[in-house]
């Protein structure tokens, strides 16, 4: 098979491929890779390889310790597959040099991925991604007498523990800003598992999409003294012949459940196949847009903290104004979740997220967390509807609606349109004059009216996204209509 590292690139979030291109070999290239990084670095420590639901995903996980073994390291197992949150927060608590996620996500069946995480828990950035793929070669081995040892542990429980503990912070509004308890003796014995639901009873539906969310985040929910109704919560590889993306056309026998006047589930949560992602129903909006979720966030987490906002560059402005009249900052980075959470180290920020659904609170790893944020949003759905919350925030700062298309251009055709776009940026779009241009990530025209229109690569696929944000559809879609026609002429 193929060992050439040139198929071996590092996107967004880690390398991803078809199982044409991800073979065996290449992974553990990664693998031996990631070995001589660590070791150059000096880091000696355990490393704990996660993995998804995907047929093939526990074996590349073996093989990568293997490799790991092989160069000295021991290496910690789960003992099924667990999402790729879990993997990050075991690397912080238990201070291991670093661990893999082999998942692709929300792609569909026929793809795998790989992903490094540092010894931090956050996403790598470019500086490590760019280490290892200079040290990308066949893989090596120290004598057997060195070897290390591979040992299965238990990675759900310490992270619900933990998340318990942030939730239960902030719901009794004891949160001191750096996600310990002002009093690290109180309630200690007492259930930390109750959501503070004022009495109420709540009935959540939560849908794994046959991903490895199943029996993590259901059981924190259950744990959490909350009635769950599943959907999905079957492991299945092929996740039902479809993609683990939680996205409305995939949800609708959730959103149906959760919309029905008559059915009890009062919300509706969903995770992507490793569940780092969140997608949220509700009664009187079915499928949530992840950035009123965000805003909605935020402005709970404002009730009993302080502290500015990340988001990325595709992510609603509504953020900027709840920030606003709370008299905080917000700090915009590119897209990827290696950035936010380096603006929320950077800043001390209260939240960071992405408008696709991944998020992460102060207090908590800085890597984005699908049942830590399925936990908060049942809190803050029990303190006050998500909906009248989101309801309030329009009211007092103005309707925002946001939408993307894609246009497909090959990978290595990207860099060129890109440039070739920068000469042709128009004065005015869809009737509207352009009043700034960010580049921090492709090209944000700023318009005139307040509305927006992004042009960016994908990292994960072969196409270039288009975002628009404005205050009605109507808006939105002239101005993804005027977007993809400024594209496609140049792919």
């Amino acid at each position: 098979m193929d060992t050439d590292t040139d198929a071996i690139t590092f996107g967004t979030d880690g390398w991803r491929a078809t199982l044409e291109e991800f073979t065996t070999p290449r992974v553990r290239t990664v693998g031996q890779a990631v070995a001589t990084y660590l070791t150059d670095e000096g880091r000696t420590a355990p490393v704990v390889i996660g993995y998804d639901a995907r047929e093939t995903s526990r074996g590349f996980a073996e093989e990568l310790a293997r490799v790991l073994c092989a160069n000295g390291f021991d290496v910690l197992l789960p003992e099924r597959d667990r999402p790729t949150p879990l993997v990050a927060h075991a690397i912080v608590e238990r201070d291991l040099a670093g661990g893999f996620a082999v998942t692709a996500s929300h792609n569909p069946p026929e793809y795998n991925g790989v992903k490094f995480i540092p010894h931090t828990g956050a996403p790598a950035l470019p500086a490590v991604t760019d280490a290892i793929a200079d040290r990308l070669a066949e893989p090596r081995s120290l004598p057997e007498r060195d070897h290390g040892t591979v040992r299965e542990v238990d990675l759900a429980t310490p992270h619900a523990d933990a998340a318990f503990e942030l939730v239960s912070s902030i719901t009794r509004g004891d949160s001191n800003g750096d996600g310990e308890n002002e009093d690290q003796d109180q309630d200690q014995d007492q259930d930390q598992d109750d959501l503070d639901r004022s009495d109420t009873d709540l009935t959540v539906a939560y849908d794994a999409m046959h991903g490895s969310g199943r029996g993590t985040t259901d059981t924190a929910l259950e744990r959490a003294g909350l009635a769950v109704d599943r959907l999905r919560c079957e492991r299945d590889p092929t996740f039902g012949g479809g993609a683990p993306e939680p996205a409305a056309e995939n949800l609708a026998e959730l959103i149906e459940l959760v919309t029905d006047p008559d059915s009890t589930p009062e919300l509706g949560l969903a995770n992507d196949g490793d569940a780092d992602r969140l997608a949220v129903v509700t009664p009187d909006r079915g499928y949530l847009d992840e950035n009123l979720f965000f805003a909605a966030l935020y402005d709970y987490l404002l009730e009993s903290d302080a502290g500015p906002a990340v988001r990325s560059v595709s992510t609603t402005y509504l953020i900027d104004r709840v920030a606003e009249a709370h008299g905080e900052p917000v700090h915009e980075v590119p897209v990827g979740f290696k950035w936010v959470a380096q603006a929320m180290a950077d800043h001390d920020a209260l939240v960071g997220g992405e408008e696709s659904g991944g998020f992460t609170v102060r207090g908590h790893v800085r890597e984005k967390d699908g049942i830590l944020m399925a936990l908060l949003a049942a809190a803050m759905h029990a303190a006050e509807p998500i909906d009248d919350r989101v309801d309030r925030l329009l009211a007092e700062h103005g309707t925002v609606v946001q939408d993307k298309t894609s246009v497909d251009c090959p990978d290595d055709e990207k860099t060129r349109v890109l440039s070739e776009l920068e000469t042709e940026i128009p004065d005015a779009v869809a009737g509207t004059e352009v009043a700034d241009v960010n580049t921090a990530d492709g090209f944000k025209l700023l318009l005139e009216d307040g509305s927006w229109l992004l042009v960016r690569p994908s990292g994960t696929e072969p196409v270039l996204r288009v975002y628009a944000e404005a205050e009605t559809e109507d808006r939105v879609q002239t101005l993804l209509v005027a977007g993809t026609e400024l594209v496609e002429p140049l792919v």
